[in-house]
């Protein structure tokens, strides 16, 4: 296999009042609050089409984030036994990725409001993806 180099680049970034990665909650149900998300104009007319109350899966890239981690004690917990960032949800991976599902609360131009939503601030996101209702026969 050829080594091929592969580039994200931010749509947009996250305005939080979460500040840093410690007083930030491990997913967004445990108590995240609503953040804005602020769509580079670049990428602006791909915002067409979502609505208020719609659900979205935000991809952030977690620029915090340590990249040469390969196992961790879930959740931060030493009573846990070492797992593999691949069977957890921690932020710290080689890739860095998160997928945070979201409900846009509001728009305003080319800004949503959206939540809840346990990234930081200044978190950028790679990607914007509805939520697809799940078919009986799947």
């Amino acid at each position: 296999m050829s080594k091929t180099n592969y580039t994200l680049s931010p749509l947009g970034f996250l305005h939080s009042p979460l500040t840093s990665r410690e007083g930030a909650p491990k997913q967004g149900y445990e108590g995240a609050p609503n953040a804005w998300l602020e769509v580079n104009e670049a990428f602006a007319k791909g915002l067409e089409g979502i609505a208020v109350g719609d659900e979205v899966i935000l991809i952030t890239w977690f620029h915090q984030s340590r990249r040469d981690v390969l196992q961790v004690h879930p959740r931060g917990d030493t009573h846990n036994p070492l797992a593999g960032v691949f069977a957890t949800r921690s932020p710290d991976r080689p890739n860095p990725l998160g997928l945070h599902r979201v409900r846009v609360l509001a728009i305003d131009g080319r800004r949503l409001h959206v939540g809840p939503l346990e990234a930081i601030d200044g978190t950028p996101v790679v990607d914007i993806k509805p939520v697809l209702a799940q078919s009986r026969d799947a």
